[in-house]
């Protein structure tokens, strides 16, 4: 998969902006704040509706604007692919190949992207949070019934939580039949996303160990496990009783705290090397290389499971890893198409980069000023 063509209306500092890119690398270089991530955002946008930046689509319109357009010309098994989307205060719309669509997750497994940025450095030491999000971005681009899950499980939960909430507050006894309605859908959609998610850590594991193998030239093995709230069961049945029997028995916690204590949302993924928890106790050249290995571990789950491969988008990371990550990474991609974003190209990585585009961007202008890296 490549992304051929991108044209911004009043996206972030861009008022106008059209570009056509190389189908390997496309290098954006500037001084911070100047629009170069603004570009890595609207490609993200295509493929998932929404940033990896922030939570408020309102934040992405030109300041002074009612509304931004971002329109994307994609590759996609040797065919054309255009996406679509408009944003304003009230809401957001989306077309893809010039037909509307009813919901914006109608987009995902049609673009594929995958950002590494400092902040997925972080993947590894930061809270369970950051690595939830790590899983489930990755399930809504290969499993687009996976949304449908995670957003019923969320509805649900909210609900689920409220009630407790307010019959804390108030004094009253939280009614269980009232409860078991929503203890039956949270427990359908929690056991859906529980197997799906053991599933895509199995593979994971398998991946980014034999990454991270390599990284380190095998000093180093790293290991991935999944540890659900809920234990893991062997069908969606199983799954789904055995959930709800941990909801009633969890009732009377549940009701103390006015939250839902057990659950999806509960969920982490421990990250070993050489049997040591990392997430505490590893170095940060240890969490960077597991970073780095499980973004690159994401990149090949998504070609065993679209058969196509994703565009990765670089922000910023360049500078956050020393030379021999750079160099692995870089070898490690090969057919990919690269949006690069850099305050400053050196010569080694530059001498490592296939043939491609480079763009200077300066207080919401880019352009192309070296078509050969």
């Amino acid at each position: 998969m490549i992304i051929k063509e991108i044209e911004l209306k009043d996206f972030r500092n861009y008022e106008s902006l059209n570009l056509k890119f190389h189908n390997r690398v496309n290098i954006f270089l500037g001084d911070n704040a100047q629009g170069k991530t603004n570009i890595l955002e609207a490609v993200y946008l295509t493929a998932l509706g929404k940033s990896f930046r922030t939570a408020r689509d309102a934040e992405m319109i030109r300041f002074g604007s009612e509304f931004l357009k971002v329109k994307a010309i994609a590759q996609k098994y040797d065919e054309d692919l255009t996406v679509e989307l408009v944003i304003a205060d009230k809401g957001k719309g989306a077309k893809i190949d010039g037909i509307k669509i009813k919901k914006i997750s109608e987009l995902f497994d049609n673009i594929y992207t995958v950002i590494f940025s400092p902040e997925d450095l972080k993947i590894v030491k930061d809270d369970p949070e950051k690595r939830r999000k790590f899983i489930d971005t990755e399930l809504c681009l290969i499993s687009p019934s996976y949304y449908a899950n995670i957003s019923s499980y969320k509805r649900v939960l909210k609900q689920r939580n409220a009630f407790l909430k307010e019959c804390r507050i108030t004094g009253k006894t939280a009614d269980r039949n009232v409860l078991s309605v929503w203890d039956e859908q949270l427990a359908a959609a929690g056991a859906a996303m529980i197997m799906k998610r053991n599933i895509f850590i199995e593979k994971l594991k398998i991946i980014s160990g034999e990454i991270h193998s390599g990284i380190t030239s095998g000093r180093e093995i790293l290991n991935v496990i999944y540890e659900p709230s809920v234990a893991v069961k062997e069908n969606f049945e199983k799954q789904k009783n055995y959930y709800k029997e941990k909801l009633e028995k969890n009732f009377a916690a549940d009701s103390r705290s006015g939250n839902t204590g057990i659950g999806p949302h509960r969920d982490d993924m421990c990250i070993t090397v050489n049997g040591t928890d990392i997430r505490k106790f590893g170095s940060q050249g240890q969490q960077r290389t597991a970073a780095l290995s499980l973004k690159l571990a994401e990149i090949k789950l998504i070609k065993e499971e679209t058969g196509e491969n994703a565009v990765l988008l670089l922000d910023d990371v360049m500078s956050e890893l020393d030379a021999s990550r750079q160099n692995f990474l870089i070898s490690s991609l090969d057919d990919i198409q690269l949006f690069i974003t850099t305050t400053d190209l050196t010569e080694d990585v530059k001498n490592a980069l296939p043939d491609g585009y480079m763009f200077r961007v300066e207080k919401g202008q880019c352009k192309l000023y070296n078509s050969g890296i």
